[in-house]
């Protein structure tokens, strides 16, 4: 049997990624150093992502924190890995960032995440969304989780009224916001966008959808 090649990440040491991320560079740096040490043993990540992980994860996971409050509860749904829900504390350290996951050995990585990065502001949850509906967060967060149609009566429940569903999507997003109308109304989706971010020249963008719910009296009830 022949070993896999691991490719070389040609974002390593990349001079704007530090830039990029700012005060939140030492957190993320040493998070990409575990996934390469561990990722792949642990069925994190594939061998073919650890010559991926700035442009396809890391970067990725950072597009949606344009789009999250600075401060508050944020849950990330699924969070398997901590992508986005680690990048995302460790670039809103003020927010209260929960790392939803339901998979014992994955939650355990996450705590060893967290405690080896020094992110006090992320907490551990075993559970599924159905399993914590105490929360009620500002936003969720999701990535490679479900499509749209399943995501909002997951999600839903665990957005307080006016907060939002932010959620990594690919190529194809508007077609799941299109396809999942039904769904977006009877979750109590008030509107429904898809926006392209870019983050480093080089770097593909990437599609994330905001889904707001109802905030109160007077707002719309259908999705737009």
């Amino acid at each position: 049997m022949v070993d896999e090649v691991v490719e070389i990440d040609p974002f390593v040491d990349d001079p704007r990624l530090p830039e990029f991320f700012g005060p939140a560079w030492t957190a993320v740096l040493g998070f990409h150093e575990l996934l390469v040490d561990q990722g792949v043993l642990r069925g994190l990540v594939g061998p073919r992502e650890v010559g991926r992980l700035w442009e396809r994860h890391l970067l990725n996971s950072a597009a949606v924190v344009s789009f999250l409050p600075s401060t508050g509860q944020i849950v990330d749904l699924g969070s398997g890995a901590g992508l986005p829900g680690v990048v995302v504390a460790a670039m809103l350290p003020e927010a209260e960032v929960v790392l939803l996951e339901p998979m014992e050995r994955r939650t355990i990585w996450l705590t060893e995440v967290i405690e080896r990065l020094g992110l006090g502001n992320a907490v551990v949850r075993r559970a599924r969304a159905q399993e914590a509906l105490d929360l009620q967060a500002d936003a969720v967060t999701t990535r490679a989780v479900a499509s749209l149609d399943k995501l909002y009566g997951w999600a839903m429940p665990l957005v307080r009224p006016g907060g939002e569903l932010v959620a990594l999507k690919g190529d194809r997003a508007q077609d799941e916001v299109d396809s999942a109308l039904k769904q977006a109304r009877r979750n109590g989706v008030v509107t429904a966008e898809v926006h392209g971010v870019t983050t480093l020249d080089g770097v593909a963008p990437t599609r994330v959808v905001v889904a707001r719910k109802a905030g109160g009296a007077g707002e719309g009830d259908r999705v737009r």
